[in-house]
């Protein structure tokens, strides 16, 4: 039987299908769909959850293996640098039952702050890596990949890519294969890593790198397509399909499925046979820089971008000269349309009582209150990564305090993301004695990635009840003396917040909380938070044009330049009533509650 899937449900079939036992992650575009069809399709068959970081995972996958599991972690490219710590190490000890780490790159920052490419991560971290190329191969690698890591006890990561996991092909569907949880053996000289057992580890890892290019170059997951002895095209990932629809059948390909290490050996065999060598990859010259360094002559980044993704029509245009047709329009008729807080986001009341106050820096954090830095709202001064804006906010105050006593510093974090890597961050604050306002914006879920639930929403992965974490308690136990929890859909109320915690000389937390508008209830919030219900009208007669409502950034108000009247559009509202508070005539009004 075949089925159509993306990359990322073809990675979950694997991971039922190698007979994986647990699977833990922190939810990132694009990678958050694989452990979301784990737990969705195979939870009698495997131990899956979210974690609160990607460190957590990768250390709680590990925990799995050495305890005999086969086991999978997966995030997203970013999420790699937060578990990096244990990722590295696990190079040195190796594993127990199999470890596969899954981390999605992501070309052209559709929902990221940088694109890296991790690639780099499996030789820096001397650990074995396999890049599918479709959803068919995404779903046997991982099922390969088990094999990999128990014969050459190495963790093996898995680098795919935004195209390679939403994009869907036809999948083989096939059985599970029931592995034995293998034994469970105190190994202090494995996994004990002082210093004096890694120094032995390192020597044990540099032979395995040497089993594993052997391996490279026999294994079927490196393989030549043979049509023509003029071009050579050397590709991995979703860069070998693109490779494909621009030459065809007028160039033979060396396709990589297995990347680190590389198999130079048969890349060698396969440049003297060619006249033309092309390495064709996206972002860094990953495989083009060690086959230049081995002597060999190729062609790669001296033409094709290492910026933005990668497709057919820039392969095409850079190798061959071969512009592609584009229709031709008027682009100045063309509207727009920038990411924006949806109508009766709970943030957007947040964004506009804070784009009053002066003399304020704003540090930012990554979710979709990032937005608020975007027009018109612009109340972010800057977003750098995961947990960063209490810290930062922290940095920056302790200069102002000493060189510019007028500045107030506001730092800004979700609730999920104050779990992920907020918490140590707030400690610093207390420890080294910051005088921040520390903004958590509790929306009762992880939105930006869909919806999934956080220690702090009461539910696990598979809608289990579970102990709430809730947001002040820890914040007044790692030593803040100062807290207040509003509703953002109250601007009075959220106006009186902020007068009281700027006025205060020690540190404070505000707590904006109310459900994310696209939320289904669950039965906790219901207990806390009634139902937006009713839409807002403007009754023309009594606008004046001043633009305050639009001002608010809603997506369901529009101006009406001809008539300078303004005008809500009744399918978006959702009477979350931020307009009607800021409407200096009280033009709006609710109907329909």
């Amino acid at each position: 039987m075949k089925k159509l899937l993306t990359g990322n449900e073809a990675v979950a079939l694997g991971a039922y299908e190698a007979g994986i036992h647990f699977a833990s992650a922190y939810p990132g575009t694009p990678s958050t769909e694989i452990l979301e069809n784990i737990a969705a399709n195979y939870k009698d068959d495997i131990i899956s959850e979210w974690a609160p970081n990607e460190k957590v995972a990768v250390e709680a996958a590990l925990g799995a293996s050495i305890a005999g599991a086969r086991s999978l972690a997966a995030m997203k490219h970013v999420g790699l640098n937060v578990a990096a710590d244990p990722f590295f190490t696990i190079g040195y000890t190796g594993v127990n039952g199999g470890m596969i780490l899954v981390a999605a790159d992501d070309p052209g920052l559709h929902s990221s702050q940088n694109e890296q490419d991790n690639r780099y991560y499996a030789r820096h971290a001397k650990v074995a890596m396999i890049e599918p190329s479709n959803s068919q191969e995404a779903k046997d690698m991982v099922i390969k990949a088990m094999e990999i890591s128990e014969e050459f006890d190495t963790l093996v990561l898995m680098r795919m890519t935004t195209r390679i996991c939403h994009s869907k092909s036809l999948v083989e569907v096939g059985e599970r294969k029931e592995v034995p949880i293998k034994p469970y053996k105190k190994d202090l000289q494995k996994y004990y890593v002082a210093p004096a057992v890694a120094k032995q580890l390192h020597v044990k890892v540099e032979e395995r790198l040497k089993r594993l290019e052997e391996f490279s170059n026999e294994t079927d997951l490196n393989y030549v397509v043979w049509n023509t002895d003029k071009i050579g095209v050397i590709s991995s990932g979703v860069a070998y399909e693109y490779a494909k629809e621009v030459f065809g059948d007028k160039a033979s390909y060396l396709k990589l499925g297995f990347t680190h290490p590389l198999p130079m050996k048969k890349i060698k065999e396969f440049a003297e046979k060619v006249e033309t060598l092309y390495v064709v990859e996206e972002l860094e010259p990953y495989i083009e820089d060690q086959v230049k360094a081995h002597g060999i002559k190729c062609i790669g980044k001296d033409k094709i971008p290492n910026i933005w993704e990668l497709n057919p029509e820039i392969v095409a245009a850079t190798l061959l000269d071969d512009q592609a047709h584009i229709i031709d329009y008027d682009k100045s008729k063309v509207v727009n349309r920038p990411p924006t807080l949806c109508a009766g986001c709970p943030h957007r009341g947040f964004f506009y009582g804070l784009s009053k106050r002066k003399n304020v820096m704003i540090t930012g954090d990554i979710g979709c209150y990032t937005l608020g830095g975007a027009p018109p709202l612009n109340a972010m001064d800057t977003t750098i990564c995961m947990g960063a804006s209490i810290s930062l906010g922290h940095g920056a105050n302790k200069i102002f305090e000493k060189f510019n006593k007028d500045m107030k510093v506001v730092s800004v974090i979700g609730d999920s993301t104050f779990f992920h890597t907020g918490i140590n961050s707030l400690m610093d604050v207390v420890y080294n004695r910051s005088n921040i306002i520390t903004c958590i914006l509790d929306n009762r879920v992880t939105s930006m990635t869909g919806q999934q639930d956080n220690p702090g929403t009461g539910y696990t992965i598979h809608g289990e009840g579970t102990n709430v974490v809730e947001i002040e308690d820890l914040v007044k136990a790692v030593g803040i003396k100062h807290v207040r929890t509003v509703n953002p859909l109250k601007l009075d109320e959220l106006k009186a917040a902020f007068d009281w915690a700027f006025g205060l000389d020690e540190p404070s937390v505000i707590i904006s909380r109310w459900p994310c508008v696209l939320k289904k209830l669950s039965e906790i919030d219901k207990k806390e938070f009634e139902p937006l219900a009713g839409k807002c009208y403007v009754e023309v007669e009594k606008c004046i044009g001043c633009k305050m409502c639009v001002n608010t950034g809603c997506p369901a108000i529009h101006f009406d330049k001809e008539n300078k009247k303004s005008a809500i559009d009744q399918v978006q509202c959702v009477g979350c009533e931020l307009c009607m508070q800021v409407c200096p005539t009280k033009a709006i009004i609710k109907v329909g509650e």
